[in-house]
């Protein structure tokens, strides 16, 4: 069976078989995406089934009930607010992990029958400034641009993206072009040195927020050398004028503009140059762009200078925006934004009136309604009353974390749709629902490059748990709505959905998979993928759009954009102890999101096991700080404490702390708390990518470890979670009790035995003869492996194996380097070192570290020039 990866937006195709009792998992030849490439989290989607406190029933108040008790509780609870506060009272928050079917159940339901537009999705977090900066450059949210230009461009842009940790299988397409052709160069622009700009031709460490100063330097460049393409202009696109007067302003000159980002002026001039004289350029962009207060601005400005040089849709030439989530693009083709109706419609009279006569509905909504951070901030107020959250985690994911805490304490009817209980909404929830996951729901999913894809079911529900698009379609019919929500199953779905694509079209919309529309049941379980339009004009689909120079404008010619640079918003420091840093947030290579789908799976924690925030050394040394120390974070919005590590990449004066850690996970590791809700005027995007915090050392008492099945009997006042393949590790510390008083509240909880070592001591828990928990108390956490101490879990006390695997464990740790062949770098060292391997490809035949989705790449080189050099000195 063949299906789709629930993980990024690259959309990966997956085959699955039953084979010797159990699923075996593979990436899918055939599939256009990935050509059987997987990375490791899609590699260990077998291993991320088996979700802790999984939902099987509906539970109202922690008590279980039926899904009729539910829906009926949910008909009753929605209509009194509909009675008494009208349909703007009621809300829907979606997810970019749903099909396009349980989208489309959502829209139709909101926007089409109960009236409010209050319907927005997480993609609102991600992809939303992308979406306006193609309806304004383009006339509709359209990407121009297909993989395969991945292998036939000259020059590839990659800005506001690490695309070898976030979209490894397509940075491993970028890693195979090169070696095949080494003329193609690689220019990456992150105030970071990233793993994906350690292995640029030029990195461009600009200063954070001045991508528009950038790439108008780069118009104003083209412009005063000759360099645009004046007949494609003349041609096909309007803006001239008034861009050439806004490139005319000082502040557009190579000099201003090195000034502005930061950067010399010879590697600006340096990257100019290469664009100018490499028609097939691709410009790859993600959420360093779009996480900003003018991230609309920021993917304007880049589709300026390829609509400048005639650069789009055309063979390994366009800009391209790389999507975050496996069906962020099949909600923005079915309006699962709050600012958009279905099948690229906005809210023109003519098109609200189309799609009301389509749906036959009865209450059609004729304006936007709120955008995410605005919609909890209308639960915070009580303007809305019930709000229903399908797959989603606001609570961790949404700015300002404290008050969408608060906003979903005090929602009055809160229904929450997921896999598990165990998440920082869901703990907020009157109403909980299971949900199907990956492996058990069917539908379908659109990808970066508009590929449609579908996931198919390979297991039976488990539970009573139920499909999204069920659930919500239930709700309709409950509602009085029979008929226009009596879907019986997913094709229903994906015919009605492929039909209103091509309603009363004409040509107006390029999204049109009207030749969809009539497929049999048969004939949609066995969909190939196929990038859209697919209508009469492309029967088989369409890689490239704009290729003729006709846009989805009025008069069908594209819109160059006047822009200005604005500065990051942020709010002054308050007067405190600590060093005052920058602070960006952003996505590890093995972890998803806020870890619901990943965070339980061992080896998605071996690379990076505990929530560090990244410094560079001087901010060490100016607090006297050493790696692994706690430190506090914090500034007039929260706090958030971590253990503290070293990037000699990053910009000093600033920090990088990953986005996944949320309460389930940490005590106080969640990032968003300190971030402001700042958004993009247009798209209502928030900057997720600067915030002002001070960090200092957080002073403890005690520190710990602790290994055992469930929670520990004491968790000091932090403390950090990671699964083990036996039983579960905890980090611990406290700074209100001493160690002494730790052991006196600890021997009152059961039987411990108490061993004294270095600095501190071991405490050992027995239940009949065998080793039930282990704790290691004292001053700071050693050098462990933890693996090989969880290995004593549930065997019996013995002293002489106890010894040797405490002397084992503490011999240290060894970062892993290759998470998708677990290759530590004491391995790879010791390949290079004891047994002569001296090249990449000898350590990828003998470890098969690097061969697969290639992110260890240019940690495996640093290890391959340290260690020969040291070899041979």
């Amino acid at each position: 069976m063949k299906t789709t990866c629930a993980y990024c937006g690259v959309g990966c195709g997956i085959s699955i078989r039953h084979q010797a009792g159990e699923w075996q998992l593979a990436g899918d030849d055939s599939h256009p995406a990935n050509g059987g490439a997987l990375c490791v989290k899609g590699a260990s989607l077998l291993e991320s089934l088996a979700f802790p406190e999984r939902l099987l029933y509906p539970r109202h108040q922690g008590r279980r009930i039926g899904w009729d008790q539910a829906l009926d509780l949910m008909a009753e609870r929605f209509g009194k607010v509909l009675a008494e506060s009208g349909p703007h009272a009621i809300g829907i928050y979606l997810s970019g992990q749903l099909t396009t079917e349980d989208y489309y159940v959502a829209n139709k339901l909101m926007k089409g029958y109960l009236g409010s537009a209050n319907v927005d999705t997480n993609s609102r977090l991600c992809m939303s400034s992308a979406v306006v900066a193609q309806q304004r450059a383009f006339g509709e949210d359209l990407v121009p641009a297909c993989y395969e230009d991945l292998g036939l461009a000259d020059l590839i842009v990659i800005t506001g993206a690490n695309t070898a940790w976030t979209h490894p299988v397509l940075f491993r397409r970028i890693q195979q072009a090169r070696s095949r052709r080494p003329e193609l160069k690689l220019v990456v622009m992150d105030p970071r040195r990233t793993m994906t700009a350690e292995q640029a031709d030029l990195h461009l460490p600009l200063r954070p927020g001045s991508d528009v100063a950038l790439w108008n330097g780069l118009c104003r460049y083209l412009v005063d050398q000759g360099l645009w393409d004046k007949e494609y202009v003349a041609a096909h696109v309007s803006g001239m004028a008034q861009l050439t007067e806004t490139l005319s302003d000082p502040a557009w000159t190579p000099e201003a503009v090195a000034l502005c980002c930061d950067l010399p002026l010879t590697d600006l001039l340096g990257f100019y140059r290469l664009f100018a004289r490499h028609p097939r350029t691709l410009s790859l962009y993600c959420q360093g762009i779009n996480q900003s207060n003018q991230g609309s601005d920021k993917a304007n400005a880049i589709i300026n200078a390829h609509l400048l040089t005639g650069r789009i849709g055309k063979p390994g030439a366009s800009p391209f925006s790389l999507t975050g989530q496996p069906n962020a693009m099949g909600g923005r083709e079915v309006g699962g934004l709050a600012t958009q109706l279905a099948a690229h419609m906005g809210f023109g009279e003519a098109e609200c009136d189309r799609l009301q006569r389509f749906w036959g509905s009865p209450h059609m909504v004729t304006g936007p309604g709120l955008k995410a951070v605005d919609l909890f901030e209308a639960v915070h107020s009580g303007q809305i009353r019930a709000l229903w959250v399908l797959g989603s985690n606001p609570a961790a994911s949404l700015p300002d974390g404290d008050r969408v805490r608060e906003a979903l304490a005090r929602c009055e009817f809160l229904v929450v749709s997921d896999l598990t209980a165990l998440t920082d909404t869901a703990r907020h929830a009157s109403l909980l629902l299971p949900a199907l996951g990956w492996g058990e729901k069917s539908g379908t999913v659109t990808n970066s490059e508009r590929c449609i894809s579908r996931q198919r079911a390979f297991l039976a529900p488990p539970g009573e748990a139920r499909p999204d698009w069920w659930a919500l379609a239930s709700l309709g019919r409950r509602l009085g709505f029979e008929e226009a929500f009596a879907f019986s199953d997913e094709h229903a779905i994906f015919s009605e959905h492929a039909a209103l694509s091509g309603f009363e079209n004409r040509g107006t919309r390029r999204f049109d998979i009207s030749g969809l529309a009539r497929l049999t049941p048969a004939e949609f379980e066995d969909l190939a993928p196929i990038r859209w339009p697919v209508n009469e004009a492309h029967p088989h689909g369409c890689d490239r759009l704009f290729d003729d120079g006709r846009f989805a404008t009025a008069d069908g010619r594209a819109r160059l954009l006047p822009l200005r640079q604005r500065d990051p918003e942020l709010a002054p420091m308050a007067s405190g102890e600590g060093t005052p840093l920058l602070l960006n947030s952003g996505r590890l290579r093995d972890q998803w999101h806020t870890m619901t789908r990943s965070g339980h799976v061992p080896r998605l924690l071996e690379a990076e096991p505990w929530p560090r925030v990244l410094v560079g050394p001087a901010s060490l040394l100016s607090q006297g700080l050493a790696v692994g120390d706690l430190v506090r974070l914090e500034n007039d919005r929260g706090q958030v404490r971590a253990l503290v590590g070293l990037d000699e990449g990053l910009r000093e004066g600033e920090a990088f702390l990953p986005m996944h850690w949320t309460d389930s996970q940490c005590s106080q590791g969640a990032v968003n708390r300190l971030l402001a809700p700042v958004t993009d005027p247009l798209s209502g995007q928030p900057m997720f990518k600067q915030a002002r915090v001070q960090m200092a050392a957080q002073p403890t008492r005690w520190q710990g470890i602790w290994l055992g099945e469930g929670a520990p009997a004491l968790r000091g006042d932090w403390w950090a979670r990671r699964p083990l393949a036996e039983g579960e590790c905890w980090l611990l510390a406290s700074w209100s009790e001493e160690m002494s008083a730790c052991w006196q509240r600890l021997a009152r909880s059961g039987h411990w035995l108490r061993l004294p070592l270095k600095g501190g001591w071991l405490a050992i828990s027995l239940a009949q003869g065998r080793i039930q928990s282990l704790l290691l108390v004292a001053e700071r956490w050693p050098a462990l492996r933890v693996e090989l101490l969880a290995s004593l879990l549930s065997l019996p006390l013995q002293a002489g194996g106890l010894s040797q695997t405490l002397s084992d464990a503490f011999a240290g740790d060894s970062r892993l380097v290759c998470s998708c062949f677990r290759v530590t770098e004491a391995r790879i060292v010791s390949a290079i070192r004891e047994q002569g391997v001296n090249e990449l490809a000898g350590l990828q035949g003998l470890l098969k570290c690097g061969s697969n989705c290639g992110t260890c790449l240019p940690e495996i080189d640093k290890l391959l020039i340290q260690h020969r050099f040291l070899e041979s000195a």
